[in-house]
């Protein structure tokens, strides 16, 4: 975003400088002071006075004057000759002062000239002079260029010869004001700013400006540093006391480099006095600013904005969609993100890679599989072709989502693309396989990526230890934490984390606490995830003292608990029966400003459920309700299941209804509660639905209820259900052959 909207104000300036006299006129370059700096102060630029000609050397220019003109048509090369060994750079200055109104004459002799000799500096300066008056500023351009990229050029004393020559040329050869501009402009694209800098100060002196294009030019080069910002910033505010007028053009420089510089505050009161300064923002300023808010992640201001904008009758442009996408996709908001993009493709505004790759990436973090899939083809549909980093954020998304048999297809299909995975994308894979404990595959993918002279780094080695403690192959992850060292890779904090899990998984939570203070000592400082992991250890072992102690360690550390600390607290105090503690804890986490989710609730539901109380079960679900959380799929199977233990068939009948047109499914458990429940209330048409459901479904039925199947089959006489059920259960394991 940022170097796409400094390109543009190179190519308008580029634009503006090859065809200046489309835009404004002579009288626009040149600035008479009515202050301290007016008219009456401007020093007047001196008279051009060469050396007077010899009589002889009269009569020689004459000849080479009227010759050239008489026999404009012959190559001057052949009509010159004669004059050649006489020719002296002195006779160039004053032939031109006989043929400078024939401008193509004064070039094709200038050319001869040069091709025997280099021109004297003041001859060039003539020359460049007369280009510009006859408005030849690509020409005049090239030759003073042509004298800058010499090279061991001294810099010091060229910039005060070539100044001095083109001041005392400029009054009798042309006395276009432009001719400054092109000097100006030269200066600025050598990367001779300072130099820039003392010519515009120098001119002002004389009552002469450049225009601000040119100043626009400056003020874009300078940006281009972090110190070139700021002094970008101090001429802008500068160079208006002299009478400089700056332009839109010139604000968003100013404004981009103020973002830049992280002064965004400043930036946005800056957007909000162009009008008054008679300059009228349009997308580039507002895109620049909204950008600026898109990276420090201030939603507000960027919608606050987007609606100005769109209020104002101008509709966002590519960068502007670009900016707000990634943002809202940064935040987690890809929902929203993807309406951006519907409203971008609306305004006939077609999205880049980077965009949809944008997107992809924000779907696979929230583990929506199928909306990636539908944008990774909309965007082949589109013919834009996806590149590696398209298809790393595709593998990503699958991995995270544990489809990595799909994430497989997919990186085969890049080599098959011609498209060379780099470290990200075989590290995504590896961290699949290693979620999946898959970790044969895991390191098989490892050794590929060696063999392909790819260099695994700490997160892929982080990604296989993690893999290996999953699976409590703590020594294992230790041999290979060595390997690591030996290739010259510090363990980061997320190593650590993955080793101090796979040590509590295996019941060793001395060594992990041990753990915890050498990495504490060897300055990788433990976190939020850290902590967490210890409580949950503690909390699995019944230990909620320690848990508690711990959860305290941390807040005197000054880490912040997450929802999945508190959650890990509320499983702790719920498996030892606290319940009301549990309680205690979801007020605390609302005075923390942390907002319970559903998992939260869910621990205090089951708890609730298996006591058979389901009059604090349903205080439980109205808090729950209360709090703004919505119940997930696991809230419902709770609840039904405790409800049909309490023989509440009518309440779960109702949960079951309501979970299904949300989009939920039954757990194979629920299903059998609710089947045993309908039996005993002698619902048997319910209690067949339900079962036939349920095997539709793929699930297998407790054996209690194949045997109320079987029985009810038999005694109806239905022969075929009866063997094809008794089949079933036998397939199922559900009984013995006899």
């Amino acid at each position: 975003m940022k170097r796409a909207v400094i390109s543009s104000y190179f190519h308008c300036l580029r634009y503006k400088y090859h065809n200046p006299f489309m835009g404004f006129g002579p009288k626009s370059l040149t600035v008479k002071f009515s202050s301290s700096l007016g008219s009456s102060n401007a020093r007047p630029f001196p008279d051009y006075s060469p050396r007077k000609p010899s009589v002889k050397d009269t009569d020689f220019v004459h000849h080479i004057s009227t010759t050239i003109k008489q026999r404009r048509s012959e190559p001057l090369r052949r009509i010159l000759k004669p004059f050649e060994a006489k020719f002296k750079p002195d006779h160039f200055i004053w032939v031109l002062l006989n043929i400078k109104d024939d401008y193509k004459l004064v070039l094709d002799f200038f050319n001869w000239t040069r091709l025997r000799r280099d021109p004297s500096l003041e001859a060039l300066c003539i020359v460049v002079q007369i280009a510009v008056a006859s408005k030849d500023l690509r020409t005049a351009h090239r030759l003073v260029f042509e004298f800058w990229e010499k090279s061991h050029l001294d810099v010091g004393n060229s910039f005060a010869q070539f100044t001095e020559r083109l001041i005392y040329t400029y009054k009798d050869w042309g006395a276009h004001p432009f001719v400054f501009d092109v000097f100006f402009q030269v200066l600025v694209e050598a990367g001779l700013l300072v130099e820039a800098g003392k010519l515009f100060e120098k001119l002002v002196n004389y009552g002469v400006l450049v225009s601000v294009d040119s100043c626009n030019l400056f003020l874009a080069r300078l940006s281009n540093s972090f110190d070139g910002k700021k002094m970008a910033i101090k001429v802008f505010r500068e160079y208006p006391e002299v009478g400089v007028c700056w332009n839109t053009m010139s604000y968003n420089i100013i404004l981009h480099s103020l973002c830049q510089l992280g002064r965004l505050k400043e930036a946005h009161n800056l957007l909000l006095q162009m009008e008054f300064r008679g300059s009228f923002p349009d997308i580039v300023s507002y895109s620049v600013i909204i950008n600026g808010y898109c990276q420090v992640e201030q939603i507000g201001k960027v919608l606050k904005l987007l609606a100005e904008l769109q209020g104002k009758g101008c509709k966002p442009n590519q960068y502007t969609y670009n900016s707000v996408i990634s943002l809202l996709c940064k935040t987690g908001r890809v929902a929203e993100a993807e309406q951006v993009l519907r409203e971008m493709i609306n305004q006939r505004i077609l999205p880049d890679k980077v965009v949809y790759t944008t997107l992809i990436s924000g779907f696979g973090k929230s583990g929506n599989v199928s909306a990636e899939y539908k944008l990774f083809d909309e965007m082949r549909h589109n013919k834009i072709v996806p590149d590696f980093v398209t298809y790393t954020s595709m593998i990503n998304g699958l991995c995270e989502a544990g489809k990595v048999v799909e994430a497989r297809k997919l990186f085969s299909e890049m080599f098959r693309k011609g498209l060379e995975p780099d470290e990200v994308t075989y590290t995504a894979l590896i961290d699949g396989y290693c979620k999946a404990g898959e970790m044969k595959n895991a390191f098989s993918l490892h050794n590929q990526m060696v063999e392909k002279g790819l260099t695994p780094n700490v997160v892929t080695y982080t990604a296989l230890v993690d893999g290996l403690c999953k699976r409590g192959e703590v020594d294992v992850a230790n041999e290979l934490l060595l390997e690591m060292s030996e290739k010259g890779l510090q363990p980061n904090v997320c190593t650590y984390n993955a080793l101090i899990n796979g040590l509590c998984k295996v019941g060793n939570t001395e060594q992990a606490i041990k753990l915890m203070e050498d990495m504490d000592l060897a300055g990788f400082y433990p976190d939020t995830i850290t902590y967490t992991t210890l409580m949950d250890a503690y909390c699995k072992m019944g230990e909620m003292a320690k848990a508690h102690e711990m959860l305290w360690v941390m807040l005197g550390k000054r880490l912040q608990p997450t929802i999945v600390t508190f959650n890990v607290l509320m499983n702790g105090f719920c498996m030892s029966g606290m319940l009301e503690d549990g309680e205690r804890l979801i007020n605390w986490m609302l005075e923390k400003g942390i907002a319970p989710n559903a998992t939260t609730f869910n621990f205090l539901l089951k708890q609730y459920c298996i006591r058979n109380n389901m009059r604090a079960t349903t205080e439980i679900y109205k808090r729950m309700y209360a709090q703004g959380v919505v119940p997930d799929n696991n809230t419902y199977n709770i609840l039904i299941k405790g409800h049909c233990k309490a023989r509440n068939m009518k309440e779960a009948w109702f949960l079951h209804k309501e979970m299904v047109e949300k989009g939920f499914s039954l757990t194979a458990a629920s299903y059998n509660a609710l089947i045993k429940g309908f039996y005993k209330r002698k619902k048997f048409a319910e209690a067949k639905k339900l079962f036939e459901e349920m095997r539709t479904q793929g699930f297998v039925a407790e054996k209690e209820i194949y045997d109320i199947f079987v029985d009810v089959n038999y005694e109806e006489g239905n022969w075929e259900n009866t063997l094809e059920l008794c089949d079933e259960a036998i397939e199922k394991c559900l009984v013995k052959k006899t």
